[in-house]
């Protein structure tokens, strides 16, 4: 039975694993090298090559985002809700008598972004992208409001994925926290996103 969990652990891990590069590599994707490149295309060629590639890209995107959140989901039971022998409950990782362990706090935090950006992919930037991509194919402009509002929202999300990784990382391999510590990784992880938005427009540009 203990390898059976073992596996079945391992096997999740795998999955929320190579699901979550899947999304966000393609969120990165989205803001760091199609948000510049589009820039610099105009309407014609976006006719051509958006309803190809972005309609694509989004799949991978979205689908990469139901998968992390749901498996995220089953890992997170039993890893911190399942005792093997016993049933659903606490286990030692998330709580002991002082309370939520620093590994339960952190890979909450995780989870609580990730759920955010799991929410805004689904139910705000895949509609919208939806009704943008149909506009573009069907040669009928859009509401001008959908594009500002995935854009912002994928800003968002982009914002969100640095803290989130490293809550989802440092339950593991980290486990202490305190109220400094939490607010300075989430201030690098913002300052590296906001770098990365600053210098994306600017490379690649040339062999």
């Amino acid at each position: 039975m203990s390898d059976l969990y073992s596996n079945c652990q391992l096997l999740l891990r795998w999955i929320h694993v190579m699901a979550g590069i899947a999304w966000i590599g393609h969120l990165y994707f989205f803001n760091f090298v199609n948000l510049p490149f589009q820039g610099t295309i105009g309407a014609d060629i976006k006719k051509v090559v958006n309803p190809q590639l972005i309609t694509r890209a989004l799949w991978w995107f979205r689908w990469g985002a139901m998968a992390t959140f749901i498996v995220g989901l089953l890992l997170f039971t039993q890893l911190y809700m399942y005792i093997p022998g016993v049933g659903f409950g606490a286990t030692e990782l998330f709580s002991n008598e002082q309370g939520l362990t620093g590994r339960a706090i952190w890979i909450l935090l995780g989870m609580t972004f990730g759920t955010i950006m799991w929410f805004n992919v689904w139910f705000i930037i895949w509609p919208a992208q939806q009704k943008i991509l149909r506009g573009v194919r069907d040669g009928v402009p859009a509401d001008p409001a959908l594009p500002k509002r995935a854009a912002l929202t994928s800003r968002v999300n982009t914002y969100l994925s640095a803290p989130m990784l490293f809550g989802m990382l440092s339950a593991t391999h980290y486990g202490a926290i305190n109220f400094v510590t939490g607010v300075v990784t989430i201030a690098l992880g913002l300052f590296a996103i906001w770098w990365a938005y600053q210098t994306a427009p600017k490379v690649g540009t040339s062999i």
